[in-house]
Formats: C-alpha cells, sequence, structure tokens
C-alpha cells in the first residue's frame, strides 16, 4: 500500500487574508497539518497544491512538497476540493508516482491528530466497495429543530412538522468536520462524489471540530486549541 497526503492551499483567502500561513498559536496554520501527516507515517509523500510561491516556500520549510504549481483556474473561489485534489493525483502519476490512495487533508485543520489519519485509512483498507473516508461531527442540537429568521423579524420552525416530536425520537444529524478525506487514486481522478453511499464517516467529538472560514472562527478555534494543549493528558 502506498498513500499520498495532498494539503490544497490557495493563496486567495478573502475572509481571513493569507490564512493557510497566517501564526496560529506560534506555527502557521498550514504546519500543523503537514506534522501529523509527517507523524503519521502512512505517508510516502506529504504534497502541497498551491498557485503561490509564498506558502510552497513555508510548506518547504516545514517537510512538504511542492512538485508542482495549481493552475489559476483550480485556484479561485469556486475551484471544488474533488476538482483540485484530481489534478494533483493527475500530476504526480504524469511524474511517474504510483499510489493507491491519495489523503485530502485540509491546511486549516489544527485539531487534526496521526492517530485519525490512521483510523481513515484503516477503514477504507477494511471496506474495498468503499470510495472515501472523511471526518464527521454531530450536530450539538437537532437540525430538525432549527428556526427561521423571518423579513418581519419573528421566527418560525424550519421544519414544523418536528415541533411535536420529543428530541430524544429525532434522527440524529452529522455534518462534514473538514479535516481530512481518504480516497482511493482512482475515485479522486473518476472525480467521485465525496457525500455519497460509497464514503466512510470517521467520527470525531465536537470538541475537535472547527470550521475556520471567519476572523470569528479563528478566534474560536486558538480558544480551543490552547484550551485542549492545557488539559491534563
Amino acid at each position: 500500500m502506498t498513500a499520498i497526503a495532498i494539503i490544497p492551499a490557495r493563496g486567495g483567502s478573502k475572509r481571513i487574508p493569507r490564512k493557510n500561513i497566517k501564526t496560529f498559536q506560534g506555527r502557521p496554520m498550514i504546519a500543523y497539518s503537514i506534522q501529523a501527516a509527517l507523524e503519521s507515517g502512512l505517508f510516502a509523500r506529504v504534497v502541497v497544491s498551491t498557485d503561490d510561491t509564498e506558502i510552497a516556500e513555508v510548506v518547504r520549510d516545514w517537510g512538504a512538497e511542492v512538485p508542482f504549481l495549481r493552475p489559476a483556474a483550480l485556484a479561485d473561489d469556486h475551484a471544488g476540493t474533488v476538482e483540485v485534489i484530481q489534478h494533483a493525483v493527475g500530476v504526480l502519476r504524469e511524474q511517474g508516482e504510483d499510489f493507491a490512495y491519495a489523503c485530502c487533508l485540509y491546511a486549516t485543520a489544527p485539531f487534526v491528530t496521526p492517530a485519525d489519519l490512521a483510523r481513515g485509512l484503516d477503514a477504507l483498507e477494511g471496506h474495498p466497495d468503499k470510495a472515501y473516508a472523511f471526518t464527521v461531527t454531530d450536530y450539538a442540537s437537532p437540525v430538525q429543530r432549527a428556526l427561521r429568521l423571518r423579513p418581519d423579524g419573528g421566527v418560525e420552525s424550519l421544519y414544523p412538522q418536528f415541533y411535536e416530536t420529543r428530541s430524544q425520537d429525532l434522527e440524529p444529524a452529522f455534518h462534514d468536520a473538514g479535516q481530512f478525506y481518504w480516497g482511493r487514486a482512482e475515485a479522486w481522478a473518476q472525480c467521485a462524489a465525496l457525500h455519497a453511499p460509497h464514503s466512510l464517516p470517521i467520527r470525531l467529538p465536537r470538541h475537535r471540530v472547527q470550521d475556520i472560514d471567519t476572523l470569528e472562527d479563528w478566534q474560536r478555534a486558538e480558544l480551543l486549541f490552547a484550551t485542549l494543549q492545557a488539559a491534563p493528558r
């Protein structure tokens, strides 16, 4: 089995400028993903897909490779994860690399652990009928109890049919935890969908999951990270 880690890190983030290499708790944000990948021992190579030469310099300092620069067409706000990894898989194959699995590891995943990466690969290897394995966590509150804010300033149930249903009787709901996606190389090459029955969930506790898209997200992630670091082990 040969596996490659591919970390997508474009340079044009707008809501948090330069967020992939912005200092987070003393290190560039992307360094946490690189370190987890290297420490896991799962990967023949840890590759960063970027369009940005400054990012390329930073990630090389932290032990990752940048064997190509991503084309501009795959570096705008509309570029999808699957398409970006499909491109990276194709380029690496053209360069002569032979691998069975590729793991898309997000650059803004400071809570990712080598152990969770290993869980993802174990799950995928144990289910030859599946294409992907990726992290999920459960919603803190039942999604069926979601509210809509009305234009007149009031509120109403988004799913009124569940208004009288006891919370313990509602189906649990989960969301993508945004840390990593293990995939078979052929699934990436064929641009197979991620959120589909051919994917396996790797469950994470909510306290180790935080999207980082806004400055508020960033501040929350820093507080959570510091709390986890200070907790008894």
